[in-house]
């Protein structure tokens, strides 16, 4: 029992001795070492976080630099695209004039083809009328006429009268109106014009014929009567060749006289009814060269 006690007494002065060495402080090297390891690594982290900052900072100055850059790129390609988009409009009103001009003078050029088979077909039909005519005016005078022009069984001093001239044909009086037409004699291809529309009414020419009317007109700058006068072909000749350039000629003379509403509704009707057509593409052009959609917004 005695020994037991012992025994116990000898552990709890163990225990109390490795207790106290625990508890004990420790030196005050150890301290210190420990406290300039915790500055070391503050300080790696103080310049750690100033190098990420340098390192930032210039990463701004490099991003600005680009999108300032990217900005004045931006703006001189807008000026640029402005001046192109002006030198663009001037091309096409340029382009646009001499698109009129060559078109006015391939229609005619157009109808005059068309009306050479016919011309050629009649032309041999007028020659044998005017052999004919010589002949009977050949019979007429070698039959006896006398010196002085006295008609046998006549009275004395009757002369015989000059033969009656052949009317001038349908076809003569169109090729005569487009030739001047086409060489700028308005004002005398207007009469021959005319004169063949009252003439000739149901000819198949006659709607050329008021067509180029309003050809004349719109040459001359008087878009008033050139508008009447391709909307005359509209109104009365429902089969003409030439409804698809009358509606484009009457929106273009529309335009001209500040009627932009009825202008921009006739060329959208042009592109709408003869799609695909060279009338519809100069639609299109014109509408293009306004600022106006090709079709009618829906609302």
């Amino acid at each position: 029992m005695r020994t037991r006690w012992l025994a116990l007494a000898l552990a709890a002065v163990c225990f109390g001795a490795l207790g106290g060495a625990l508890l004990a402080p420790q030196p005050a090297g150890a301290v210190s070492k420990e406290m300039i390891e915790l500055q070391q690594q503050v300080s790696q982290l103080l310049q750690g976080q100033q190098d990420l900052r340098s390192t930032v900072d210039s990463n701004n100055a490099a991003l600005k630099t680009l999108v300032q850059q990217s900005l004045d790129s931006v703006n001189k390609l807008n000026g640029e695209m402005v001046s192109l988009q002006k030198s663009v409009q001037e091309v096409q009103a340029n382009t646009g004039a001499r698109i009129d001009t060559m078109t006015q003078q391939t229609q005619g050029l157009s109808d005059n083809l068309q009306d050479v088979q016919a011309r050629v077909g009649k032309l041999s039909q007028q020659l044998t009328d005017v052999q004919n005519l010589l002949q009977s005016i050949d019979a007429k005078v070698s039959g006896g006429t006398p010196a002085g022009g006295v008609t046998p069984g006549g009275p004395t001093g009757a002369t015989m009268a000059p033969p009656a001239m052949p009317p001038i044909s349908a076809d003569t009086l169109y090729q005569n109106a487009l030739r001047d037409f086409t060489g700028g004699k308005y004002d005398l291809a207007r009469q021959e014009f005319s004169d063949y529309i009252k003439t000739f009414p149901s000819n198949d020419l006659a709607s050329n014929a008021q067509f180029y009317l309003g050809e004349v007109s719109y040459a001359q700058g008087d878009f008033k009567n050139a508008v009447a006068a391709y909307d005359t072909v509209l109104v009365n000749y429902p089969n003409s060749f030439k409804l698809a350039a009358s509606l484009l000629k009457k929106g273009l003379a529309e335009l001209e006289l500040g009627m932009k509403t009825s202008g921009t509704r006739d060329l959208r009707e042009v592109v709408r009814r003869y799609a695909g057509s060279d009338e519809a593409k100069r639609a299109q052009a014109k509408l293009h060269e306004i600022g106006a959609a090709t079709t009618r917004p829906s609302r």
